[in-house]
């Protein structure tokens, strides 16, 4: 065979596995994003069925009118955004690391059955957790408008003055034990005599924790928090089932208010996907100050 036969082949193969690949990502990924920014720009409506069978370009205007929108529904949305992504980073991710550096290191007993419990939530879909911790949390004799009551005998609702506490406490307990088993994985991948070798030196559990684990772990840690600030953007099952956005739209986030424009009462698909692209655009930055972050503080692995 040809060295021309062997090339010809060799890239014959790498189409043969890319090209598919490709056209999934494509219709799948590309073309809606493209399509979804494109439809922002527009005045779309619905079409006949909705009585709206025009469509122009209208620019921007969308866009103005997510941030001028009666009530500020965007700005509540982007707070309770905003409440779960640093729930999330300084939560879930702290937590899930704190938890997986005791298993790892085998500072308690039962380090199969806690590493079980903790990682539970997460098969566990989160329609039945909203469900669930809708009857424990909402409601005039919920579980816990009972405690509130323990400490405020006159309150009547639980959840009329701090609404999100209770939807950032289901998410800590539900999406920590994700975090405990990518950090668990990555730190048993440490060299143990690296620490036993500083242990031996001298060097106390933070000092090898701070010294040695930490800054093996900051590329893994940096993915973790890309991947806790995209699913905290894009938020919605949990909460959708659990508070369906109420009361009075206080738990609210940018994927609900994104479906209710798109799919409530008269649909508003110019103003459902400036939400949408908007949400892409917080994310990219919360992400690159992220790895800005890293860059300048972060160790090397």
């Amino acid at each position: 065979m040809s060295d021309l036969t062997a090339k010809r082949e060799q890239t014959f193969s790498y189409l043969l596995l890319v090209i598919p690949a490709v056209l999934v990502y494509f219709f799948v990924v590309a073309f809606p994003t493209v399509f979804s920014v494109v439809l922002s720009l527009t005045n779309y409506r619905g079409g006949k069925v909705f009585g709206n069978s025009n469509i122009n370009f209208v620019g921007l205007r969308s866009y103005v009118r997510v941030f001028t929108y009666p009530g500020g529904p965007f700005y509540i949305a982007l707070r309770n955004n905003m409440l779960i992504v640093l729930m999330s980073v300084f939560g879930q991710i702290p937590l899930g690391f704190a938890l997986a550096y005791i298993l790892s290191r085998k500072l308690i007993k039962g380090v199969d059955f806690f590493q079980t419990v903790i990682y539970l939530p997460n098969v566990i879909t989160p329609v039945i957790i909203g469900i669930l911790f809708n009857s424990f949390f909402l409601g005039r004799y919920s579980v816990y408008a009972e405690i509130v009551r323990i400490f405020n005998p006159t309150a009547e609702f639980g959840l009329s003055k701090y609404p999100m506490i209770p939807v950032l406490i289901v998410m800590l307990w539900m999406y920590t034990g994700m975090y405990v088993i990518i950090f668990l994985a990555n730190i048993q991948r440490i060299d143990t005599s690296i620490i036993e070798a500083a242990k031996i030196d001298g060097a106390s559990e933070g000092q090898a924790l701070w010294y040695i684990i930490l800054p093996s772990l900051s590329g893994v840690i940096v993915t973790s928090a890309i991947l806790a600030i995209s699913g905290s953007l894009k938020s919605f099952d949990l909460l959708f089932v659990m508070t369906g956005g109420g009361p009075a739209g206080q738990t609210s986030v940018l994927s609900i208010f994104m479906f209710d424009r798109a799919f409530k009462t008269s649909p508003d698909y110019p103003l459902a996907n400036a939400i949408s692209t908007i949400m892409v655009i917080i994310s990219f930055i919360l992400i690159a100050i992220t790895q800005l972050v890293e860059k300048k503080f972060g160790g090397k692995e």
